[in-house]
């Protein structure tokens, strides 16, 4: 290691070792490694590394705890014991005229106006009967009878498949409709889709799969588990700009392996993580005229949490939707990790019952005997179901199904982004990142040019890349030649107490880094750019030093 450059207390070999782990497991070790500088130093410990926001949406949550109230007196109308003990809501009539007065006495209330108008947005728009509109609320915001559908209650799911519609389409109409499976949180949904998909024959250990990458780290971990072992074929986000930097879009070469019909499935993270950028409309042309020209079995996951935070993002599940699942999380938009929303969607027509349809005779034998316990028609369960029975293990379908009051929850964030007519709260969280953005790339002394594919939930900065271009191929042959690409992660953490991830963790260039910017107050943004542009100028000087000697 040059000597040129302070001592750190980590040593390349342990670096090196390190970098076998994830990138959230390499956090733990650079956060001890910054608290003890913030000990010894004024520096506060800013940790950039994960990506859990730090603001929240409130409307929707006063219009929760709103309507919990509701619940509770209709619930104590049937029975009230010692005001400790209440019934359970059976009556099937006048309960919507009771809502209406319990909003007109208490309209001044935070949340009123929302549960008033998400009430008229289920009667007007999707003709619900108003009883059983806000029965159903009842039950769910006091969750006191199990999920039944036990995929998603009926009427939420059409509130919520709207919403997904508008953020992931641009439209609240579509050909045709989609169903959706309610979950907890985005990551719960990838645990049922690759179950499922195994389950079901749809593809088996050691199939090629595509995953198109840098992409979020459990998605390149899961397929090199022994249970699957899929043969990975990478697809990377390898498109430059003028000037060398990444653009972080797919050139039609590395988009061209899906023309291989042995691609059994292609895994998406749109907009991306890390780079945080959208697919471009000729992206997604490329892919939609490869599945139809080349390989039209291919199966898509896609995961779209990101997609808020892009300006009329387009989903792959409004350009392919036969060949697509589409996976949703509510949690970084509305700032609620802590309650687990997600939801999975599928086209009513889609590859994946097509492709079970067409199994052969003893793989449809073994399928019906595994699902023969819920129907006597095991063989026409949908795909999607039968997922929901998967999670879990089948036999303890008759408790499937996401908490009823996550799924109010869930049905509220929805139902307060399809009533924002002029867009208000995407602005303001849009804004916020946007912001952040701005003043980390000010720190750094770089311009960040415009994008409007870009979310900027996170940014990612190759380090070799930005050596090449202002100091030239002997100083990024020197860096790399000195120092293990994780290095500036361990030197901002020892040396100012700042806390990111390693890109190469999330099968993105090794020299990358990855800062959150959603996690810290705005102002200290300003202080992450210039922190890691300080460290990246000792390896500069230490590289003049060395030349001139």
């Amino acid at each position: 290691m040059a000597t040129h450059i302070s001592k750190i207390k980590t040593t390349r070999a342990e670096e090196k070792s390190l970098r076998a782990l994830s990138p959230f497991e390499i956090k733990n070790q650079l956060i001890a490694l910054a608290e003890e500088h913030a000990q010894k130093s004024a520096a506060a410990l800013l940790n950039a590394g994960r990506g859990n926001p730090n603001w929240i949406a409130t409307v929707p949550r006063e219009a929760f705890f709103l309507a919990g109230q509701f619940g509770l007196e209709e619930c104590r109308r049937n029975m009230d014991v010692d005001g400790i003990l209440a019934g359970i809501v059976q009556e099937k009539e006048g309960v919507s005229k009771r809502f209406e007065a319990f909003i007109d006495k208490n309209k001044s209330l935070p949340g009123a106006v929302l549960l008033q108008q998400a009430f008229r947005y289920g009667v007007d728009k999707h003709k619900f009967d108003p009883d059983a509109w806000i029965r159903e609320w009842i039950e769910a915001v006091i969750g006191f009878n199990y999920p039944v559908p036990d995929r998603m209650l009926s009427q939420i799911e059409k509130v919520v498949h709207d919403y997904l519609l508008q953020e992931m389409c641009g439209t609240t109409e579509s050909k045709g409709n989609y169903d959706l499976f309610a979950v907890e949180g985005g990551t719960a949904a990838m645990c049922y889709i690759f179950d499922s998909l195994m389950q079901n024959y749809l593809v088996k250990k050691g199939d090629k799969i595509a995953l198109l990458t840098p992409t979020f780290t459990p998605y390149v971990e899961i397929p090199e588990l022994d249970r699957y072992a899929f043969d990975v074929v990478y697809i990377q986000a390898s498109s430059t700009g003028d000037k060398g930097f990444h653009t972080w879009q797919y050139p039609d070469a590395e988009l061209d392996k899906l023309k291989d019909p042995a691609v059994k499935i292609a895994f998406v993270v749109n907009p991306s993580n890390p780079p945080s950028f959208a697919m471009g409309s000729a992206t997604l042309d490329h892919i939609a005229a490869i599945v139809k020209n080349d390989n039209p079995g291919l199966m898509i996951i896609t995961d779209d949490v990101y997609g808020t935070f892009v300006n009329n993002f387009r989903s792959l599940m409004a350009v392919l939707p036969f060949n697509t699942i589409t996976v949703y999380s509510f949690s970084k938009y509305f700032g609620c990790t802590g309650w687990r929303l997600g939801a999975i969607a599928i086209h009513e027509e889609n590859i994946f019952d097509k492709k079970i349809a067409a199994l052969s005779a003893a793989q449809k034998k073994d399928l019906n005997k595994r699902y023969g316990t819920i129907s006597l028609t095991p063989e026409s369960i949908k795909f999607i179901d039968r997922m929901v029975a998967d999670s879990r293990q089948v036999a303890l379908n008759h408790t499937a199904g996401l908490s009823l009051p996550q799924q109010f929850q869930m049905m509220l964030f929805a139902a307060f982004c399809l009533l924002d007519q002029k867009n208000e709260y995407k602005a303001l969280t849009q804004s916020i990142i946007q912001q952040r953005l701005k003043l980390l790339w000010e720190g750094l002394e770089v311009d960040i040019p415009d994008d409007p594919t870009r979310a900027g939930y996170y940014s990612e900065i190759d380090v070799l890349v930005a050596a090449k271009f202002y100091y030239g191929e002997e100083f990024a042959k020197w860096l790399v030649e000195n120092f293990d690409p994780v290095d500036v992660l361990f030197r901002l953490a020892e040396k100012t107490s700042v806390v990111l991830l390693n890109g190469g963790g999330f099968a993105g260039p090794e020299w990358s880094i990855r800062v959150s910017l959603a996690n810290l107050d705005t102002d200290d943004y300003l202080a992450v750019g210039k922190n890691i542009r300080a460290i990246l100028m000792e390896y500069v000087t230490a590289w003049k030093e060395g030349a001139q000697k």
